[in-house]
């Protein structure tokens, strides 16, 4: 049942993603929690969605250009996480998220390529613009089953992944975690390169980090 819900949520995020609403909910800061709340464990859920962030904000959805999804890496990182209770657990989940949101990227490009096609056959057919209708509500459901099924597969083969190493993780848990946020944090110097440097923006990136060390402490 856990995982029927943790697909079921992957695929409503991956609606949001361009098909409906685009809420922004579809955010891995969002997502995780919204995972975690789930799984029972809200509090990991957002510890992990905001690690991905900071991984994934360099990530710009512009043009044509192929990106990682990030409510499936969010939504498997902590569904891979919940079972495990080793120093590893997070890292190993992080890392897994990271991987299947390339795979939840690939598969966003190989559905809008499947529905090109399926729009140019309906047009060479003459449809009317009821047919146009209903097939775009049925692309949005193959886009709902699509989330669903790459977030399924995920978390099925990241247990299985992690249950074979985690045991063996070397690293402490605080060290694990420190690693991640020095990642993240070449990360988050990328983003300020393409936003113009941190000469240009270091008002912006000082009153960034003061609102994200006070906003950490009420968390």
């Amino acid at each position: 049942m856990e995982l029927f819900r943790l697909s079921m949520l992957g695929g409503l995020l991956g609606l949001d993603g361009t098909a409906v609403g685009q809420f922004m909910i579809s955010r891995p800061l969002v997502a995780g929690w919204l995972a975690g709340w789930l799984a029972g464990v809200p509090e990991l859920g957002a510890t992990i969605g905001a690690i991905l962030e900071l991984y994934l904000l360099v990530s710009f959805p512009t043009g044509g250009a192929r990106f990682p999804e990030g409510s499936t890496a969010a939504v498997v990182a902590v569904a891979v996480a919940t079972p495990f209770g080793g120093p590893g657990a997070v890292a190993l989940a992080v890392a897994m998220g990271l991987v299947w949101g390339q795979v939840g990227g690939w598969s966003v490009t190989v559905q809008r390529r499947v529905n090109g096609r399926l729009v140019q056959r309906l047009l060479e057919m003459g449809s009317s613009s009821g047919g146009l209708i209903r097939l775009h509500l049925v692309t949005i459901l193959i886009d709902f089953l699509r989330g669903a099924v790459i977030t399924s597969v995920g978390i099925g083969v990241g247990r299985f992944a992690l249950g074979l190493v985690e045991a063996g993780w070397p690293l402490s848990k605080e060290f694990s975690v420190g690693a991640l946020y020095m990642g993240a944090a070449v990360s988050l110097g990328i983003l300020l390169h393409d936003l113009g440097g941190f000469r240009r923006r270091r008002v912006l990136f000082a009153a960034g980090l003061a609102l994200g060390i006070v906003g950490a402490r009420f968390l």
